[in-house]
């Protein structure tokens, strides 16, 4: 029972590593899309 509690918890922590890293990589996007766009259009 704690090897399969310690599969889950190394996949719900790969999964969460995942999901911060698409969340700094679209935080990332989305502010150089702003800084163009201010460039651009202002």
């Amino acid at each position: 029972m704690a090897q399969e509690s310690d599969a889950n918890f190394e996949a719900h922590r790969k999964t969460w590593h995942s999901f911060v890293r698409l969340t700094i990589y679209t935080t990332v996007g989305v502010l150089a899309l702003l800084v163009l766009m201010a460039l651009f259009l202002l």
